[in-house]
């Protein structure tokens, strides 16, 4: 639509879509009738000291690799329009081809993980989240770069077993508190991510995605040592 349109009308006519998207979700997410289980009374630091040793190690796991990917996220499409030169259409085909290989993996890998384990899963979703940034930075084609944003939505293999561990680390009586804090942790503690990577830009466009690989790779070192899948029940 951007290539269509022009940049302000093809992002105006973008929102308009997703708004109606959002709306027809709301209007569907009504529909969902989920059993209510009463709960004792429990505050936010209470919740907190109900998280089980393995669901903190995954969560400090979880935000070192979210942080490499908050780095470059905004920053990956200046990347590949202005400094290599591809245009808003091609850009649009990559996303395209990032999220079709998404869709394409995340059911199957999720029914496998509960066969042979989640663990092994979520360290090649993080494997993922280090090497996009490098690839992309590497690609000197545009067939280079479609294998980049494959590896973009490779990310995904592991999100149903990682998900499924935070649910399963948790304590069931407060499962859905403690669900909503870890998110809540973790959204807070990657926040200066996108800012870290604005300030790696102006010393190179390369640097920020070269420091969100650095940062990957110790954050799947820490999974893989540190948080263990027997505690899931």
């Amino acid at each position: 639509m951007i290539g269509k349109l022009g940049l302000i009308s093809g992002i105006h006519t973008g929102l308009v879509i997703t708004l109606a998207l959002a709306i027809i979700t709301v209007l569907l997410v009504r529909h969902i009738d989920i059993e209510i289980k009463a709960a004792h009374a429990i505050d936010l630091l209470g919740v907190w000291r109900s998280f089980h040793g393995a669901l903190k190690r995954l969560l400090i796991s979880d935000i070192i690799i979210r942080m490499c990917e908050g780095m470059t996220g905004i920053l990956t499409i200046l990347y590949v329009t202005n400094v290599q030169g591809f245009s808003a259409i091609r850009y649009g085909t990559l996303i395209a081809i990032q999220m079709i290989t998404s869709i394409l993996v995340y059911i199957p890998a999720g029914k496998i993980a509960d066969r042979v384990g989640r663990k092994p899963f979520v360290i090649i979703t993080f494997i993922c989240f280090a090497l996009f940034p490098l690839a992309i930075v590497f690609a000197s084609s545009f067939a280079l770069l479609a294998l980049a944003f494959v590896i973009g939505g490779l990310r995904e293999i592991g999100e149903p077993a990682r998900k499924a561990m935070i649910v399963d680390f948790a304590r069931e009586d407060v499962r859905a508190r403690s669900v909503g804090l870890y998110y809540l942790v973790r959204s807070l503690s990657i926040t200066p991510a996108a800012a870290i990577g604005g300030l790696l830009w102006k010393i190179s466009p390369e640097v920020p995605f070269l420091t969100a690989t650095a940062i990957g790779a110790i954050a799947t070192i820490v999974f893989a040592i540190t948080v263990e899948e027997r505690f899931a029940s």
